[in-house]
């Protein structure tokens, strides 16, 4: 009855947590899709705590009010520019969880071994249960999981270390390498095998092994994702999820744990189809990026002719009135400044006065697929005018003016006509070709990639300077 009920209950997780995977993918159904999940795993956990083989209740019960404190408070503070970094701390906690589940399972195998081996009349209870009963192919099968399970969960968790800091400006965003480069990876890489070699074959102690492959593997994390610079972050997010899904599957495969498997296999394989989705955005080779970097600058950037000509909130305020049609350009700089609510002001004033006003979104927006899709909507910024990149780039040459509010990389027109840059190739929004462009930025530095953008000095672009926030809400007054 038990495992009935339990079985159930994975079932409606597990449909619970695909309906809301799908749902994630509009932002009209994103809400619904969220309380999908939440219902899903609170389902999860509850058939987890009551099912066969569940015991210290009081001990759960004080863990999860512990963590759901913590994730509550966190959740509270963490303001929407931190989301990446977020989201990055918490991939590296299932891949630490992978990596103690994995250890524990050792653990307890090798003492329901030692207690067979001694011929001992024992009654095992819970996963030793299930471990006393396996055959020895079972037992090999196991100890692959073990190791996989460790290994990437271990990869996981310095790398999502090393991104959090990269993304929460902490570590320097510009790829380093130790002497050796991808060198250094792939011995460390052939070193785990070798390591998990011997400890599937039960050479040696278990715990040893796998001890040398969690250090290795720790390396392997920080080391791969040292050597990815800024403007692969958002590529490295969506990695490190599909990272973590496949060490949470190892795990569910560990413990016997179908939800487990069915979870993170969804969580792997929808990371690594968004990683392939978001190297297509930028014109990057998956597996280059994902080696840290292989490849890069074929030759000298070309230099940059002219200067930047800063306008102030008069003029701009002076072409908005009179445009028939304007597109705004959000990036990493409107979250920053959390100018989110001011532009969502100014596009509805805009549309009282009979502008058509529409949003412009790069897949790669900001540092999280989707960041700027969320501000807009916490905004309130209706979703039929928020369009993705290969909805408007055709309509930019019939665009009057368009604001690109703290974007850099993703209007950069050197990815189309400079062959040589960092970008070359990478599609980007075709600002350039509207009538008028105006730039808000806090003032001539680069964007976290470091590459300098020629659209700041052509002749149809003004440098509109200072916080975006501050810099809209100047304008606000101004638009009849």
């Amino acid at each position: 009855m038990e495992y009935g009920f339990t079985t159930a209950a994975y079932v409606v997780a597990s449909v619970l947590f695909i309906l809301s995977l799908g749902g994630l993918s509009g932002q009209e159904s994103a809400k619904r899709a969220i309380w999908y999940g939440i219902v899903g795993m609170a389902l999860a956990v509850l058939a987890t705590l009551f099912g066969p083989g569940s015991g210290n209740w009081w001990l759960s019960a004080i863990m999860i009010a512990i963590g759901g404190s913590i994730g509550w408070v966190v959740a509270k503070r963490v303001q929407m520019t931190e989301m990446p970094q977020l989201v990055a701390a918490m991939h590296s906690l299932v891949g630490l969880a992978a990596v103690f589940v994995g250890f524990n399972a050792q653990i307890e195998l090798a003492r329901v071994l030692r207690i067979k081996a001694e011929g001992a009349a024992h009654d095992f209870q819970g996963f030793a249960a299930v471990l006393a009963h396996k055959t020895p192919a079972e037992i090999a099968m196991l100890k692959i999981e073990v190791f996989l399970g460790i290994f990437i969960g271990a990869v996981t968790f310095t790398g999502s270390v090393v991104a959090f800091g990269k993304l929460a400006g902490k570590v320097d965003g510009k790829p380093k390498k130790l002497p050796g480069g991808h060198m250094l990876n792939a011995a460390a890489l052939l070193l785990s095998v070798l390591f998990g070699v011997l400890y599937c074959a039960g050479v040696g102690s278990g715990v040893f092994w796998l001890i040398l492959v969690m250090l290795l593997a720790f390396f392997i994390g920080y080391h791969l994702i040292m050597g990815i610079g800024g403007a692969d972050m958002p590529v490295v997010v969506s990695m490190l999820n599909s990272y973590s899904g496949w060490a949470a599957a190892a795990i569910g495969f560990t413990l016997g744990n179908d939800l487990l498997i069915v979870t993170g296999a969804l969580v792997g394989s929808s990371g690594a189809i968004l990683s392939y989705i978001m190297c297509k955005a930028m014109n990057r080779n998956f597996v280059s990026v994902i080696l840290g970097g292989f490849g890069g600058q074929s030759g000298p950037a070309a230099e940059i002719e002219g200067e930047q000509i800063a306008i102030d909130a008069d003029g701009v305020a002076a072409a908005l009135n009179e445009a028939d049609s304007v597109v705004i350009v959000p990036g990493y700089g409107m979250a920053v400044a959390q100018a989110q609510g001011a532009v969502s002001e100014l596009t509805r004033k805009l549309r009282a006065a009979g502008k058509n006003v529409r949003f412009a979104i790069h897949p790669v927006a900001g540092r999280l697929p989707g960041h700027m899709n969320v501000l807009l909507a916490e905004a309130r910024v209706p979703y039929d005018i928020v369009l993705e990149m290969e909805e408007i780039n055709d309509d930019f040459p019939d665009t009057d003016v368009v604001i690109v509010i703290g974007s850099n990389d993703i209007v950069n027109p050197a990815a189309q006509e400079d062959p040589n840059s960092p970008i070359a190739g990478m599609p980007v929004l075709e600002v350039w070709k509207a009538k008028q462009v105006f730039v808000s930025k806090r003032g001539q530095g680069t964007g976290y990639s470091g590459i300098e953008n020629p659209l700041f000095f052509k002749e149809n672009t003004r440098m509109f300077y200072g916080d975006a926030k501050d810099s809209v809400n100047k304008l606000l007054p101004m638009i009849d």
